[in-house]
């Protein structure tokens, strides 16, 4: 079911792309980026002639339907390995590969639990989860679960919770669970966190448990077009820097 999903949404943004490209241009983006991208694409068609659609998904779903044909100019991912997948298949404009955003790694669980936890190497996780699940993204291919399995591996917690992990299909899906009470405990990106009231955080994982969280934007060469251009250009502009700060964002 979920790949004949994917392969009916590929095939949407072909068959919808005349249209997103008559008015602009078309970006695919990790889901993490919702708010903070679409404030940012907001101010962007406010001043300038052209409009930036953006549709969020995992980095991994996104960048094998860039692969597959599906039509987006720009794509910004939540971690280096998506865009070099994408690269390698050709599908970039030499040269417009900048990282463009980084971001933390954090212990989220119900705004309402009182559980208190210190992300310390040997830590227990699997005793605070209760008969509950470890929230987190696909850690098999999704960056979040990616950095969540690596961070949980260095602190010498993974072996004692991959058998209780619910796998969402993106980060949003995994903070989703945690803020219905669903999960008692979920692993998300500060930024996460920050745009979901039904969340605390209880914790951050120490930044040398994970590889950077980096956020790559390229230009795509199947159908870019001067807005797309123009677009990828305004991101890295102080008007946009204030936007992606203000959403809990750093610089690389």
């Amino acid at each position: 079911m979920h790949i004949l999903t994917r392969r009916l949404a590929a095939l949407a943004f072909v068959l919808l792309a005349p249209a997103a490209h008559a008015q602009g241009a078309l970006v695919f983006a990790a889901s993490s980026l919702k708010e903070a991208l679409d404030e940012v694409a907001g101010s962007f068609a406010a001043g300038r002639a052209g409009r930036v659609d953006v549709s969020y998904a995992a980095s991994s779903v996104l960048a094998r339907q860039i692969t597959r044909g599906a039509p987006a100019d720009i794509f910004i991912s939540a971690d280096t390995d998506w865009v070099d997948y994408v690269e390698q298949q050709g599908a970039v404009v030499a040269g417009s590969r900048r990282n463009l955003l980084a971001n933390e790694l954090v212990l989220v669980a119900p705004a309402a639990s009182e559980v208190k936890l210190k992300l310390v190497h040997g830590i227990d996780l699997a005793s605070s989860l209760g008969k509950g699940r470890l929230a987190m993204a696909d850690p098999q291919a999704v960056p979040a679960g990616k950095y969540g399995k690596a961070a949980l591996t260095a602190m010498g917690a993974w072996k004692g919770v991959e058998g209780r992990v619910a796998a969402a299909e993106n980060v949003r899906a995994a903070l989703a669970l945690v803020a219905r009470g669903e999960a008692p405990l979920g692993i998300v990106y500060r930024t996460d966190a920050l745009a979901e009231k039904g969340v605390r955080i209880v914790d951050t994982f120490p930044a040398a448990s994970h590889p950077p969280i980096v956020y790559p934007v390229v230009v795509l060469r199947r159908s870019s077009t001067p807005v797309a251009t123009a677009f990828a250009g305004y991101l890295a502009t102080p008007e946009a820097r204030a936007i992606f700060e203000r959403h809990g964002f750093r610089a690389p």
